[in-house]
């Protein structure tokens, strides 16, 4: 992999080797699929099979339609979409209520640029600025997924320094580790 860099005139760029781009479009779509599994299927009607009024009144029920107050019992979800009010469940189901399917749309937003600007074969990945920092919280947000399932805790580099190479966590834990190499090289090449 060659690590970002910044670009003339605002953004970054890179290339990434073929199992590289097909390893993070994997695990990218894997989120997607977690936060909107409706995103891993697609949907196209044909617009001029759909009567616009439909279409209208099915988008505002969407924008409008409040979500679950309950947190998601899925402990990847619940690190994606935590709390925003620990001690407090009754406000915090109310938050909830209200932003989740924004945060929700947001996060598969972002899933969906790294998928748009990352060659399915590997090379050269050029983003803009706005096209960086979706693929800095898409990045986050497999990070924080891959975090969940090898329990990353405060002492996790200490943990890794002494795992064996056949503990069956060590090809995870290189995973975990490029996608920190990547996002950080990310962040300079954006700074």
């Amino acid at each position: 992999m060659e690590p970002f860099r910044s670009v003339r005139g605002g953004g970054a760029r890179a290339s990434l080797a073929p199992a590289e781009a097909s390893l993070l479009r994997n695990l990218v779509g894997q989120i997607m699929e977690l936060i909107d599994p409706r995103e891993s299927k697609p949907q196209y009607t044909d617009p001029k099979d759909t009567d616009p009024d439909d279409t209208l009144a099915a988008l505002e029920a969407m924008l409008h339609e409040p979500g679950s107050e309950q947190a998601p019992t899925d402990p990847v979800l619940a690190r994606l979409l935590p709390d925003a009010y620990r001690d407090d469940p009754e406000a915090a189901g109310e938050f909830r209520r209200y932003t989740e399917q924004g945060l929700r749309s947001g996060k598969a937003a972002a899933a969906r640029t790294v998928l748009a600007t990352l060659p399915a074969d590997g090379g050269r990945v050029r983003l803009s600025e706005p096209e960086a920092q979706a693929w800095l919280r898409a990045l986050n947000d497999v990070r924080l997924a891959l975090g969940v399932r090898l329990e990353v805790t405060d002492d996790f580099d200490d943990a890794v320094s002494v795992m064996s190479l056949d503990d069956p966590r060590a090809p995870y834990v290189e995973v975990y580790q490029w996608l920190a190499y990547l996002q950080d090289t990310l962040i300079r090449a954006l700074s």
